[in-house]
């Protein structure tokens, strides 16, 4: 059993990771920017807010409220934390400035919590394909998300550009996710394709494994289950 901080647990990603999280026994701190638009957080357990046994798991959950841009805040949060999922978006920033602030943020807050290793939801498009394409710049994918995947871009090199010790690692579904799909506890590593897909369960499932049993470092790893 161990400590996960999540950050944007209030996201479908966000929220299959605390689950995955406190079914494998984790106690999870699931940040969010206001607790009462979350209140499902809470269901996880027989109190919100507070640690409580998950079902299913013997893991427990506190639900506090967070900006992931504030390095302060998260050094604060993720203090006694054994590693950090960061899942958060702010679909009302612009994406070239919420992406890079966050992860400076989480690498100065955690750094000075102490907190070593942490895995990034990353995005496809800014990921290359078998040709060694970015799935963004293959022919026909939309233009319409090109500025938030190239804030997602901000925030990788944010990421690869810094020094620090963080031992983190940036995972995305190798093209999008199942949003039906159900939890096959089966995935793989794949290059980017935009015909990809992994359930959020499958994908949480990822997430976890490079906290429990780290296996790739520094780098941007597509999923897909398998």
């Amino acid at each position: 059993m161990g400590d996960v901080i999540v950050f944007g647990a209030g996201g479908r990603a966000g929220r299959a990771a605390v689950r995955e999280a406190l079914r494998r026994g984790h106690r999870v701190t699931a940040v969010v920017r206001d607790p009462a638009r979350h209140p499902g957080l809470g269901a996880y357990g027989p109190t919100a807010g507070r640690g409580a046994a998950s079902e299913g798991g013997g893991g427990e959950v506190r639900v506090v409220a967070g900006d992931v841009t504030d390095a302060g805040r998260v050094a604060e949060f993720a203090a006694g934390h054994d590693a950090a999922i960061g899942a958060a978006a702010d679909l009302a920033a612009p994406p070239g400035e919420f992406f890079p602030a966050a992860a400076r943020a989480l690498l100065d807050g955690l750094g000075r919590a102490g907190v070593r290793r942490l895995v990034v939801v990353g995005l496809a498009s800014v990921l290359e394909t078998a040709s060694g394409t970015l799935l963004m710049d293959t022919p026909g994918y939309p233009g319409e998300y090109r500025a938030f995947s190239l804030g997602h871009a901000a925030g990788d090199e944010a990421l690869r550009s810094a020094d620090t010790p963080i031992d983190w690692v940036v995972l995305s579904p190798a093209g999008d996710f199942d949003h039906g799909g159900d939890r096959t506890g089966r995935y793989r590593t794949a290059s980017a394709a935009a015909d990809s897909r992994i359930s959020y369960a499958d994908f949480a499932i990822a997430l976890l494994d490079e906290i429990d049993a780290p296996r790739h470092h520094r780098v941007h790893v597509g999923v897909e289950t398998g």
